[in-house]
């Protein structure tokens, strides 16, 4: 029957995720993210995974490791409890329970496919580490080809091979083999039920809370499918012919939670991925995150956002193990109020395809821009690509270079008019920051029909005491009378997460300078924005100590003796964001894109009156332009004197496990509309403000 082949290989398919997540919980335990001494005997070979796989499944380990152990805690002087793991796969639960002495009272059982059961079985056969956890299974009873569904047999331990859209044998099978329906229980389900049609994922929900009245139910799966990195998750499923479905009936932790109320689970608590980590204790998350370097900031967490951790009790004895969410989390939940109004996005008139991700860009003339570093699908970029507009629109020209090459990415490029770009900093791995300065400067091979830019670079020899090497910080040119002050502020390094010192490079002398900067200092950071305002500059954003995003927006006034810090007071206050860019347009700084954890979907635009400290939120609409459309780790420039037209280039990375996405095509946003409804806010100024006009 073609509609019974069509479920086999999709089976298979899922069946083949297993090999997979084990591969990579071997990974992770083998860094040191968490301790598990019997992953190994269920892999042929190890293979060191990414630091951000090794990241995910961390995090993944230990809600549900926090989860069992809350269970076995509230349970602790019950005589008989039990475990049910759903689609257990090669999970060693049992026998690391077991050697840490978890199981007393309690009994296992795990279910699975036939097929991953027999292999899983065989496994344990073939192991005298495993087989010592089992000291009572009779393995005369059992062969290797055992037609099952019991594969393995035990006081403590029972592993079996059924289907679970099949309610009715299952729960016939489970009594065999012993399960209890009067004792407490828990449930387990790591991205399992997903993989079946929702209608039978609830009904297995709904199945286990009228079969298990004192039971906890634990699940981790995938949330959140509409926005960019959510597209590109479910389309990494499709292409292994394993759907997953219930995330879009039940896309937010909200529709989750309310899924079990209704399927007959008395209470019910989740968070996403995000929540969860910053829940633990912090000596624990700088433990984990000292374990191997790291600078994928943007997919850690948007792959944390697209997943969740829920429980689900039924009776009152297991409610004590659900999660209890920080009663003061440092990513509080928001909800950003969105205007009615939104940014039109469009592809760029010509035919340019630049993608990347961690690049520079800068406008050297008004109709030439430039990109340098960063990354693609081919690993680093080593060039530079020239965008110039003509009459036919935007087009790309190689850029050839002369003189000084090097490859980095999240460094600055800062263009000053007469003078050429400096490039400042960057990396080309967490582990090698790069210290030197470049200046670039250019003349295109043919005016009239450029197809190749000449580049000139030449290291920068700098006197003074100037910044320890860093990425993801910011330059901003400061125009103070008739010199030319580069400021870099923030930043990462490989032994520091963020950094919040500030540096003044005088470019006629090529010298940095020590020039007082007043007031309190803004919160270290990287991957914030910094624009020139006047003769300083407004910051906004970044990532700040522990991983938490920040929502400040800080000015640096000048003063007759150099400069001064003063905090702008936001009304409303923004969700925080980072890896975003911004520009000062009039008396407003417009903010673009980034990543946020407290709300959901992803960033837009945000303008923030200058005069006011008034912001509105608007969406960006999207449906003109290809999608998904990432806007992290991308650039963009004004392309009009007004601000009216911001082009963004590139954005996107590796999205976990599911491949890389990265923008191909340079898209336009016309900002008129938003900068015409934001002049509302300069109605609303109160006293004590400062006002952009008075630099």
């Amino acid at each position: 029957m073609p509609g019974t082949h069509s479920r086999g290989k999709q089976d298979a398919a899922v069946q083949g995720t297993n090999d997979s997540s084990v591969v990579s919980k071997v990974s992770a335990a083998t860094q040191g993210y968490f301790h598990d001494e019997f992953l190994q005997h269920f892999v042929c070979k190890s293979l060191r995974r990414a630091p951000l796989i090794n990241r995910g499944y961390y995090v993944r380990w230990k809600a549900v490791d926090h989860c069992v152990k809350q269970f076995l805690h509230v349970t602790d002087s019950c005589s008989r409890r039990q475990i049910l793991s759903l689609g257990a796969g090669f999970d060693s639960l049992y026998f690391r329970l077991h050697a840490e002495k978890a199981l007393q009272r309690a009994v296992v059982f795990e279910v699975d496919f036939p097929d991953v059961s027999r292999r899983k079985a065989a496994l344990i056969r073939g192991s005298s580490r495993l087989k010592d956890a089992l000291s009572d299974w009779d393995l005369s009873s059992q062969t290797d080809s055992a037609a099952g569904p019991v594969y393995v047999s035990s006081a403590q331990y029972n592993l079996l091979g059924l289907d679970l859209r099949n309610g009715r044998m299952a729960e016939e099978v489970l009594r065999v083999a012993g399960l209890q329906h009067n004792i407490p229980s828990l449930v387990l389900s790591e991205v399992v039920l997903t993989y079946m049609e929702t209608s039978w994922s609830d009904a297995v929900i709904g199945w286990v809370a009228g079969i298990l009245p004192q039971a906890l139910f634990v699940m981790y799966e995938q949330i959140c499918p509409d926005d960019p990195f959510g597209k590109v998750m479910q389309s990494h499923f499709l292409k292994l012919n394993s759907k997953i479905h219930a995330l879009c009936q039940y896309p937010d932790t909200a529709a989750q939670t309310q899924r079990f109320l209704q399927k007959g689970w008395d209470k019910s608590v989740c968070m996403d991925m995000n929540q969860f980590y910053f829940s633990l204790a912090e000596v624990e998350r700088e433990r984990m995150e000292k374990l191997e370097p790291f600078d994928e900031f943007e997919e850690w967490h948007q792959k944390c956002s697209h997943y969740f951790i829920l429980t689900a009790s039924k009776g009152p004895l297991t409610s004590p193990a659900l999660l209890s969410p920080a009663t003061e989390s440092p990513i509080p939940r928001m909800v950003p109020k969105l205007e009615a109004i939104s940014v039109a996005a469009r592809p760029i008139a010509g035919t340019p395809c630049v993608e990347g991700a961690g690049m520079a860009s800068t406008l050297l003339e008004p109709s030439l821009l430039l990109l340098t570093g960063g990354y693609g699908r081919g690993g680093r970029n080593t060039g530079a690509v020239a965008l110039i507009r003509g009459e036919a629109g935007w087009r790309c020209a190689l850029a050839e270079l002369n003189g000084e090459r090097d490859v980095r990415m999240y460094h600055t490029l800062t263009s000053v008019p007469g003078w050429g770009a400096v490039v400042i900093g960057g990396r080309t791995s967490p582990r090698n920051p790069i210290d030197s300065i470049l200046r670039i400067t250019h003349c295109l091979s043919d005016e009239h029909d450029p197809k190749t830019m000449q580049l000139s670079v030449e290291k920068m020899v700098c006197t003074g005491e100037g910044p320890k090497a860093r990425w993801r910080h910011t330059t901003t040119l400061l125009s103070q009378g008739d010199r030319n002050l580069l400021f870099v502020f923030g930043g990462h390094t490989e032994r520091e997460s963020v950094l919040g010192d500030a540096h003044f490079l005088c470019l006629e002398k090529q010298h940095w300078m020590d020039i007082p900067v007043e007031g309190s200092f803004p919160e270290p950071r990287h991957s914030h924005s910094a624009c020139a305002c006047g003769e300083g500059l407004v910051m906004f954003g970044g990532l700040g100590g522990g991983g938490v995003p920040l929502g400040d927006a800080v000015l640096l006034k000048p003063t007759p003796a150099g400069f001064c810090w003063e905090r702008l007071h936001l009304q409303p206050a923004l969700v925080p964001r980072y890896s975003h860019s911004a520009h000062v347009i009039g008396e407003n700084l417009v903010v673009v894109g980034g990543v946020w954890l407290q709300a959901d979907r992803v960033p837009g635009v945000a303008v923030i009156n200058l005069a006011t400290g008034g912001s509105i939120e608007v969406s960006i609409d999207t449906s003109s332009v290809p999608w998904p459309l990432m806007l992290h780790s991308f650039c963009s420039e004004l392309l009009d004197p007004d601000g009216a037209e911001l082009v963004l280039i590139g954005g996107g990375g590796n999205c976990f496990s599911f491949g890389m996405h990265l923008n191909a095509h340079p898209v336009i946003l016309d900002l008129r509309p938003v900068l015409q409804n934001s002049t509302q806010l300069l109605h609303c100024r109160p006293s004590g403000y400062w006002r952009a006009n008075v630099w």
